[in-house]
């Protein structure tokens, strides 16, 4: 495509000869002063200016603040017959890339506009570079269609894009800090530091320094001047987790950034301003903290400005299939491998399984089948016992011969008893997954023949399995 240009100048002859001695490279179109300049801007997009500085009515440096404020910015090159220090300073504080003098030497002005196409080229790659990494970062790895998890997203996007202080609650394990990193690709900080500090990681002492720095001499080991994690996020954003460890001390200096958005180095008097977004989150209830005197309650409402509360994956099972696909796909592609297929009845017994762990466990146990497996098919009788309802203590349970034995339903009370289909159901299916779906030793095991048990199979469909 021939880049265009568009040449502003109110004097005819210079843009009608600039005009003729670009045309037979670039696609020129010419406007003698910038009101005609403004109306071709909104039109069409351009990939150079080269406007005139001074001009009757509105000057060039108009020019150039409206074409750096289009969506699609051009390069903007300057001319003036006035070619001083100062015009040329202006003009670049502006925004223009170069400037030339009157009259235009042409060789040196098709440098220039090479010049400006190749600074726009690379800002547009640049600028599809952040975009693909801001939508690569901005939600990867929270997956999922769950309405709770959708409310907590929804949330996290109106939030992010201003100043306030976040508060992430949520169980172990179920993405908090992703949240967080979310929060930070969705604000005007995206292309500052993103800080993570794991509070419960550190010793007290150990962690006022990580987070505040210290002062040559300021303690045993200091031998020189450290900058603390949060002058190293200054303009971007710091999150700390497990916010509800840290110590009465270094509350106080929280409290105190928070509050003057100053910090001081372990060992310094000197308050160092900074410019940080705070993200915090927890797995402890913060308001039993207070209440129980373990928390500053002061703290709490300063860090408790907005609240997110990320769902555990027991309360999000629709979204455990995808979580599933997405982590053996990417396994998969880490180790070489096939991917790794999971029959519907094992999707079922993962879906119903509480996964106390949350996604970290979900995460885990997919690495786990992938490298073990190796591709081929995952049946509901290749997964650990952990992964079906305990049952009591008992042969099945310990994966030895004789009797079947069945947990009690979730939630009955003691003494409270399962009806007779419903126990004979649980039996036949605690023996087919003990016998791996092997009818006759399904039938052994309940003490019953094989065609006893056929008919039972027969009768209840979602039993149905084949001899292995």
């Amino acid at each position: 495509m021939v880049p265009s240009v568009l040449i502003v100048d109110d004097e005819k002859h210079t843009r009608e000869g600039l005009q003729q001695a670009l045309a037979e490279n670039y696609d020129v179109t010419v406007a003698a002063n910038a009101d005609e300049a403004f109306n071709l801007l909104d039109a069409q997009p351009f990939d150079v200016v080269l406007t005139d500085l001074r001009m009757p009515g509105k000057s060039g440096l108009k020019i150039i603040d409206k074409a750096l404020a289009l969506p699609q910015r051009p390069a903007v090159l300057m001319m003036t017959a006035y070619g001083n220090i100062d015009t040329a300073v202006e003009a670049m504080k502006r925004g223009a890339v170069d400037f030339l003098t009157k009259p235009v030497n042409i060789e040196r002005l098709e440098v220039l506009i090479q010049r400006a196409l190749k600074t726009k080229t690379l800002e547009v790659e640049v600028q599809q570079l952040h975009e693909r990494l801001d939508e690569k970062f901005q939600l990867e790895g929270i997956i999922g269609t769950s309405a709770k998890l959708k409310e907590v997203i929804d949330k996290m996007k109106l939030v992010a894009p201003s100043r306030a202080t976040i508060l992430i609650e949520g169980e172990s394990g179920t993405g908090k800090e992703l949240i967080a990193q979310a929060v930070h690709q969705a604000s005007p900080r995206s292309r500052a530091p993103f800080v993570a500090v794991h509070c419960a990681a550190l010793s007290e002492n150990l962690l006022e320094s990580e987070l505040f720095g210290h002062e040559r001499g300021s303690f045993t080991g200091a031998t020189e001047r450290r900058v603390g994690r949060f002058e190293s996020a200054d303009h971007g954003t710091i999150f700390l987790d497990e916010i509800g460890e840290i110590s009465g001390a270094t509350q106080v200096k929280l409290l105190r950034f928070l509050e003057t958005k100053a910090i001081e180095r372990v060992g310094g008097a000197k308050p160092i301003e900074l410019d940080v977004r705070l993200v915090a989150a927890t797995n402890r209830n913060l308001e039993q903290m207070v209440r129980d005197g373990k928390f500053r309650e002061d703290l709490f409402f300063r860090l408790n400005v907005v609240r997110l509360f990320m769902p555990p994956l027991r309360e999000r099972a629709e979204d455990i299939p995808l979580l599933l696909a997405h982590f053996i796909r990417q396994f998969s592609t880490e180790n070489g491998v096939p991917p790794l297929t999971i029959e519907p009845g094992a999707l079922r017994t993962l879906q119903s399984y509480p996964w106390p762990g949350n996604i970290r466990e979900l995460r885990n146990f997919c690495e786990n089948a992938v490298v073990l497996r190796r591709g081929g098919t995952l049946t509901e009788y290749d997964l650990e016992s952990r992964f079906r309802r305990p049952g009591p203590a008992g042969p099945l349970a310990s994966q030895g011969g004789g009797p079947v034995t069945v947990a009690p339903r979730e939630g009955a009370a003691a003494g409270d008893s399962l009806s007779v289909e419903e126990n004979e159901k649980r039996l036949l299916r605690e023996a087919l997954l003990k016998a791996r779906g092997n009818r006759t030793k399904a039938a052994e095991l309940m003490g019953i023949s094989r065609r006893t048990l056929h008919r039972k199979v027969a009768q209840w469909p979602e039993l149905d399995v084949t001899d292995k």
